[in-house]
């Protein structure tokens, strides 16, 4: 689908602005075990299930990208094709040996100042190619020093697929146990960040109960872990899953919703509270996790990716890998009401 091929600086530079092109170019990595598709960059791989393979994307970002924007074509401004100076767009997928990958990654990540990494496990229907582009979006905007990494299961990339995704995500919890594995174990990184959305987070938080059953490390493997819009059940969440990854994780960070219209069909699906909801009967606060509700700066149409479109969000989310204060050492943050154990963004 896209013929642009960037001349790339053989320094692995984190942005690389062309300045004849007018864009700047994002290199992120990549695990996935999904299919592989077609010979096009909107269909490497595709939504079947396949095996864990590795590698690295190049997604550009346009000159006049605006902070949480995840540019795409639009009919409205009568734009039928992918632009690279006013879209993010997956320019090219290289897929990778293990061996090489590793290499890539830890040249890549022993470069950044604080040897970090942050990992990306996107939610229900989502593509491949959406997922790179999320990924190079947040890592941009979040002006991340290290190395923007993503895991994609076999989401369906349709509305329609819940239930088909619901048991990919599943499925695919031994391969990102291995990906989270190998990443925290071969690659050098001293900080390793977490950033999961939606569907994304029952896979993960599965992934997570493993390597504390198996590790039983008395030092966290991973720093942070950011929990947006978790559509897992509530209960399950306090009960069964919270206890067991807080040994391996230094913070967790909940981010929650009232106006989640996302999460409100899968509570009327499911019959119970999501983690990401904030209604108050569901609102998730427990000791060892820091709670925000996002509800009243969350103002988009699902309210369901305010994780990577909210300025307010992802500048806590910057401040938050950047520094690793708690939230009362957050600006942008206060306690709510009298002295209530979570947290919401200031007026």
């Amino acid at each position: 689908m896209n013929n642009v091929s960037p001349n790339l600086k053989s320094d692995q530079s984190e942005y690389i602005e062309h300045s004849v092109q007018k864009f700047k170019m994002v290199q992120v990595f990549y695990g996935t075990d999904r299919m592989l598709g077609k010979l096009r960059t909107d269909a490497f791989y595709g939504n079947q299930r396949g095996t864990l393979a590795f590698g690295v994307c190049r997604v550009s970002i346009p000159e006049h990208h605006r902070m949480g924007e995840l540019e795409a074509p639009s009919w409205q401004k009568f734009e039928f094709h992918e632009n690279p100076k006013k879209h993010i767009v997956l320019l090219e997928v290289t897929p990778q040996s293990e061996k090489k990958f590793i290499a890539g990654l830890r040249l890549y990540i022993h470069r950044s100042e604080e040897n970090q990494a942050f990992v990306f496990v996107h939610g229900y229907n989502v593509s491949f190619e959406d997922a790179a582009r999320r990924t190079a979006q947040m890592a941009f905007d979040l002006g991340f020093d290290g190395a923007p990494i993503f895991y994609s299961w076999p989401s369906q990339g349709r509305l329609s697929a819940y239930t088909v995704d619901e048991t990919n995500a599943e499925w695919s919890v031994p391969h990102l146990k291995e990906f989270l594995e190998m990443v925290s174990s071969k690659t050098g990184a001293k900080q390793i960040h977490l950033i999961v959305h939606s569907m994304g987070g029952r896979s993960l938080s599965a992934a997570l109960k493993e390597i504390a059953n198996e590790q039983g490390s008395e030092a966290p493997i991973f720093k942070e872990i950011v929990l947006a819009a978790p559509d897992i059940d509530a209960e399950v969440f306090k009960r069964d899953i919270l206890p067991r990854i807080q040994p391996i994780v230094g913070r967790i960070t909940l981010y929650a919703s009232s106006v989640d219209k996302a999460l409100m069909a899968s509570k009327m699906a499911h019959g119970n509270p999501r983690a990401g909801d904030s209604n108050s009967e569901a609102l998730v606060v427990v000791h060892g996790m820091d709670t925000v509700d996002a509800s009243t700066v969350d103002t988009s149409f699902l309210g369901h990716s305010y994780y990577a479109e909210n300025r307010s969000i992802i500048s806590d989310i910057y401040l938050l890998l950047r520094t690793g204060n708690p939230p009362n050492q957050r600006n942008l943050l206060e306690r709510y009401r009298n002295g209530d154990k979570y947290w919401t963004f200031r007026p």
